[in-house]
């Protein structure tokens, strides 16, 4: 049995290797591509956008690796197949049900890789490859409002907007916004330039007004406050790590910071529908692996010549293909539907598995 298992795990793990890597070339070279038009503002470089398109494999390779697992065991399931190297397998005694152990031992590494991947090192590659263009580039915003985030205090509340951060890691374009338990604004701070603390900010160049508490007598104007400083100290909770959340988009993010984040917009009664179901998303993604290897294990059953392997090859293609869409879509409606999250993330991976369990089934048993 470790000969049969070392045979299939070669050849599977060779060629989900050469599928993903085909991939990567193809996916790299149209990055590398989109990158061309930056070369040359302020000091971006060719150097600067090689080293981008490194840095955003991970991330590719996170997303694509449940489908070169699909493609790459259709095509040597499908080759076993075709050279009766599974009829041989079979009359020697590897039942079905050993089988799909076997894939599925497979799978489990294949999720754990899938998963380190997406959870440490694509977050980390992600956030090295914005700081890079930050530092050579500009800034790395999240459109031109930046990102906002709120914050309750025992005796206020707080709406914040960052409008980037810079390459060394510092924020730009700062914007607080304090208002009493009633609602009114009380003050507002601005800041070119901001740097992170234990527990707070340390604004650079700030300009703070502050708004009268008690309301005007008739036809006179409180006056504002306004204090121009070197230097403020804000004391916040929102530390760099939650900036930069909001600056990334949530797929790009790891399971860790999602939930830290999730914490953090439920605390201070903001919706976190779309960052509930990411993070959903960030647990069942790398099952689909194990779903993918059992979908492909039913072409090692059936019978056709060499020449049709292609055929095959391409359905798991459209198949793979279908699941990132779908996968896709599911989170879409779900946020906009207000599904469970766990449910809109989970939805594509558990029709998928069905879809698999009974292709396998129906196989077997017809033969």
């Amino acid at each position: 049995m470790k000969t049969v298992r070392r045979l299939i795990y070669r050849d599977l793990v060779s060629t989900i290797a050469f599928v993903c890597l085909g991939f990567i070339a193809l996916f790299s070279f149209f990055d590398l591509v989109d990158e061309l038009s930056s070369v040359g503002v302020q000091n971006y470089q060719l150097i600067h956008a090689l080293g981008y398109v490194l840095l955003q494999i991970p991330g590719h390779l996170y997303e694509l690796l449940p489908i070169g697992v699909l493609i790459g065991g259709v095509l040597v399931m499908a080759r076993f197949a075709a050279s009766s190297e599974f009829t041989i397998l079979r009359t020697s005694g590897l039942d079905p049900q050993r089988t799909l152990k076997i894939l599925l031992l497979l799978g489990a590494g294949f999720v754990m890789l899938t998963f380190v991947i997406g959870d440490y090192l694509s977050p980390f590659a992600n956030r090295e490859a914005q700081l890079l263009k930050a530092k050579y580039q500009g800034t790395a915003s999240l459109g031109q409002a930046g990102a906002w985030l709120k914050e309750q205090q025992p005796y206020s509340h707080y709406a914040v907007n960052v409008n980037a951060l810079d390459g060394d890691g510092n924020m730009t374009g700062i914007r607080v916004y304090e208002f009493d338990t009633a609602g009114r604004v009380v003050s507002s701070t601005t800041a070119a330039q901001g740097q992170f603390m234990d527990g707070a900010w340390l604004l650079k160049t700030a300009k703070r007004v502050e708004f009268p508490a008690a309301k005007p007598a008739k036809n006179w104007q409180a006056p504002l406050t306004i204090i121009n400083l070197p230097e403020y100290r804000w004391p916040t909770e929102i530390n760099a790590q939650m900036v930069s959340v909001a600056l990334l988009k949530p797929e790009r993010m790891s399971a860790y910071n999602l939930f830290r984040y999730i914490q953090h917009l439920n605390s201070n009664s903001q919706s976190a529908q779309l960052y509930e179901i990411e993070f959903w998303k960030k647990l069942f993604y790398p099952l689909s692996c194990m779903v993918m290897l059992m979908l492909a294990l039913p072409f090692a059953y059936l019978h056709f010549r060499s020449g049709g392997i292609a055929g095959y090859v391409f359905g798991g293609v459209v198949t793979g293909i279908s699941f990132f869409l779908l996968n896709n879509v599911f989170g879409y409606i779900g946020n906009i539907s207000h599904w469970e999250p766990w449910l809109a993330a989970a939805a594509p991976s558990l029709i998928y598995f069905c879809v698999s369990l009974g292709a396998f089934s129906w196989v077997v048993y017809k033969k």
